[in-house]
């Protein structure tokens, strides 16, 4: 059975709710977030972060990469295009926009507003991040035009950015300039696996 090191709030919340989708048995080892201002990699993990799987002799973090893991060994075909098939590329680039290129305004937002807590002292970068997420986030707006789902129908994609964008909206970045991205969030939120997954 899949073992999945979870906390709330974290990006454990994608590997969960695609756990959910899928309708796959797991066991859920809660901890407790240890904030990276104590320390990088200091989560009582196997690798210090959140989220692992363990999954029979298979240890791996990184939370995109354990979505491709599970989709590949338990999907079946579910929840990813066929590799080769003309829905692959845009299914792809999505589930690494989330973590390459839109995560790293929000982390810089979360890292001094948060974690560091001197946002008031560091105006310039926090004003370059808002910018720099706003940027982006219209060009997702942009995206969803004409389509309930970043790629052809619901996938991992989905699931990689519906956190991504929901962290978004708690930095206060997510405004009401996009409300594309509003009403896909609102889609993804009321899907009974993203509930059970959030439940806590």
């Amino acid at each position: 059975m899949i073992a999945l090191y979870y906390a709330p709030r974290t990006r454990a919340v994608r590997v969960r709710w695609l756990l959910e989708e899928l309708g796959l048995p797991y066991e859920l080892r809660r901890v407790a977030f240890v904030p990276p201002s104590s320390g990088f990699f200091s989560q009582q993990t196997p690798s210090g972060k959140l989220p692992v799987v363990e999954d029979g002799g298979v240890t791996i973090a990184e939370s995109g990469a354990i979505l491709e893991h599970i989709l590949e060994r338990y999907g079946h075909g579910r929840l990813a295009p066929p590799v080769g098939s003309p829905a692959r590329a845009r299914y792809l680039q999505w589930l690494h926009f989330a973590e390459g290129t839109l995560s790293v305004p929000l982390s810089t937002i979360l890292w001094h507003a948060f974690y560091k807590g001197d946002a008031a002292e560091v105006p310039t970068v926090m004003a370059d991040a808002r910018d720099r997420a706003h940027t982006t986030l219209a060009v997702v707006e942009l995206a969803l035009e004409g389509r309930d789902h970043l790629a052809d129908e619901f996938s991992a994609a989905d699931i990689m950015m519906g956190f991504t964008l929901g962290a978004a909206r708690v930095l206060g970045v997510l405004d009401e300039r996009y409300p594309r991205i509003h009403a896909y969030l609102a889609r993804l939120e009321a899907r009974p696996p993203f509930q059970q997954a959030t439940a806590d």
